[in-house]
């Protein structure tokens, strides 16, 4: 397993863990929680800056996954987190207001998406990010 930094649109940097695959390639291991257009199981290319730090360059080909990400000023509770784990999908946070949910392929994203409106929930599109989907500038 390697660690690879991935960084956000703001500059926000995270490190995934990573299966090397050879000749650069590595299978993500962890969902992100600011990179976008990025999910758990894509293959990625990687290349060590002058530290040795694996750094993102791009995904090679995608594992089928899809992010969305939760954000509150309360923590979620393991209970409200279990929801999501009935209706198809797993979860990674980087604590308990900043939550990567995965949605593997065999579940509907917008499963997803309406719980989370429903619950009044603060999420975004990650992986396909919103412009990847709509081909605008709303993040919601």
């Amino acid at each position: 397993m390697a660690k690879v930094a991935l960084r956000g649109p703001h500059g926000d940097v995270e490190t995934l863990w990573a299966e090397a695959m050879g000749g650069g390639r590595y299978c993500l291991d962890n969902t992100p929680w600011y990179a976008y257009s990025v999910s758990w199981r894509d293959v990625i290319e990687a290349s060590p800056d002058a530290d040795g730090q694996l750094q993102f360059v791009k995904v090679v080909s995608k594992g089928g996954n899809r992010t969305v990400r939760i954000r509150s000023k309360e923590p979620f509770t393991s209970e409200w987190l279990g929801k999501i784990v009935e209706l198809g999908a797993s979860y990674e946070g980087a604590d308990r207001r900043l939550i990567g949910i995965n949605i593997p392929a065999d579940t509907e994203l917008g499963v997803i998406t309406s719980f989370l409106t429903a619950e009044g929930v603060e999420w975004e599109h990650a992986d396909p990010s919103y412009e990847e989907l709509y081909g605008g500038a709303d993040a919601t």
